[in-house]
């Protein structure tokens, strides 16, 4: 999941940028790499702050908000999506919150509390705005060209910013997100309980959109464009979602719930558009056929950056992929909990390549965490390669003591025969470095018991 990234520092690049018209900022650093900041302004959400910014860039770059799903981390998201690529190549800033809100989950973005319904009003969203002024303030960061992005949890989040700051984003896109208000509270949060995610959730459009004029009374000025993505295999946020996500954001854009066009701008993404009477578009929905709890995949996040405006005339030249992350300032002297649930989860893509085995015996080390509620779970993996050379390529296998079956995965290629699983690296992870580790989660189905394995190996070797 590490990335390396080289800054282009030629003569012929700065000859580039001067014919293009643009300046580039100073960098806090020589080669740009993950950053954390621990004083960043009013926190009442108790998050972390990290951010991406390429040593390409203008004066005044764009600001993308990306945020992770439960369990998930701003560094994690940053190794596992594809937003800080492509920062490199079109020089915007990214902002990587990481949430520390527990509600049957761990590491969720607070969309349930009275405080994250209204403007100002408190927890992860003021947090966020302040993470935002930071990079103004830091960074030159453009106020007129915020956006946000997020999955899963984050893709909630992401629907609240838009309704909670319409005069800050300008858009947004939400990948398996539900409308903003879905949740009641904490207690409806966790899908054994939830009204939200029970696949019953139905709601007017003028419900939906009333709930969004509600957060900011008074406001009459224009509202963010929308981005909605959903697979229609998704079991844990129900596929149906994403109509009601649709309802409530045509409704606040004053738009009719009949499309302006249809198409498939690839296999098996079905898009919805909803445009306004100057043709601009305010809403699309992407349906994505046969696809789980799974999203962004390979060469989403473009299409996201593309509907902000990000991939316009004279952009930075390209660079190569992120470094690791690193932290500038110490860390916070209380430290969030820690994961429990599935992380974001980042694109699937080709079979990886052949794994070679880690030096030595016993070279790893595996930390397994789980939540299960009735006959499901998720599940996040943590291996750490504790020899003194890199894994280049890697398989990670254990045994199910009890009935389990996995059903999706993110940041591996997970198979099962009877109750041995397989996991093998995606081709943007396939390295771990010494004394590094990389992290990938599932979700499963059991029969009632879930008790956790008792042993994995990397490579064919044990693991303690």
């Amino acid at each position: 999941m590490k990335r390396t990234t080289a800054a282009l520092a030629s003569l012929a690049a700065a000859l580039l940028f001067a014919v293009a018209g643009i300046v580039l900022a100073p960098s806090p650093a020589a080669a740009a790499s993950l950053v954390e900041v621990t004083n960043f302004g009013s926190n009442p959400g108790n998050m972390r702050m990290h951010i991406y910014a390429p040593d390409n860039r203008p004066a005044n770059p764009a600001i993308v908000v990306a945020m992770h799903g439960c369990g998930g981390s701003g560094p994690g998201f940053y190794s596992g999506s594809e937003f800080a690529r492509l920062a490199d190549q079109y020089g915007f800033l990214v902002i990587y919150p990481t949430a520390t809100q527990q509600a049957g989950f761990g590491n969720c973005f607070d969309v349930w509390s009275a405080a994250s319904k209204r403007r100002d009003g408190g927890s992860d969203p003021v947090s966020i705005m302040s993470m935002v002024n930071y990079a103004q303030r830091q960074y030159g960061g453009d106020l007129q060209r915020v956006f946000a992005t997020g999955s899963s949890s984050g893709g909630m989040m992401t629907q609240a910013l838009m309704a909670l700051y319409p005069d800050v984003y300008k858009a947004g896109a939400a990948f398996m997100g539900v409308p903003f208000t879905c949740f009641a509270n904490a207690a409806d949060f966790p899908p054994t309980n939830s009204q939200c995610v029970n696949g019953r959730m139905d709601r007017t459009p003028q419900q939906w959109g009333d709930a969004v004029r509600q957060a900011y009374p008074g406001y009459s000025g224009p509202r963010p464009r929308v981005q909605l993505w959903h697979g229609t295999a998704d079991n844990l946020i129900p596929f149906q979602l994403l109509q009601e996500a649709v309802e409530q954001w045509t409704n606040v854009a004053g738009l009719s719930q009949t499309p302006t066009s249809t198409d498939t701008p690839q296999a098996n993404w079905n898009r919805r558009r909803f445009a306004d009477s100057s043709g601009t578009v305010r809403v699309e929905a992407y349906a994505i056929q046969g696809a789980g709890h799974s999203l962004p995949s390979t060469g989403m996040a473009r299409v996201a950056i593309e509907f902000f405006g990000l991939t316009g005339s004279n952009p930075p030249p390209p660079t190569t992929a992120p470094p690791p992350p690193t932290t500038a300032p110490p860390p916070p002297t209380t430290a969030p909990p820690p994961p429990t649930t599935a992380p974001p989860p980042p694109p699937t893509t080709a079979p990886p390549p052949p794994t070679t085995p880690p030096p030595g015996s016993t070279s790893c080390r595996v930390q397994y965490t789980a939540d299960s509620w009735n006959n499901g779970l998720v599940a996040n993996i943590t291996v750490t390669n504790t020899s003194t050379s890199p894994v280049n390529g890697w398989t990670v296998q254990w045994t199910w003591p009890n009935s389990q079956q996995v059903t999706n995965a993110w940041n591996a290629t997970v198979t099962q025969s009877g109750n041995q699983v397989t996991a093998r690296n995606v081709a943007y992870n396939g390295t771990i470095g010494a004394n590094q580790s990389i992290s990938f989660g599932l979700q499963a189905t059991h029969t009632g018991t879930n008790t956790a394995p008792n042993r994995f190996t990397l490579n064919g070797a044990a693991c303690s």
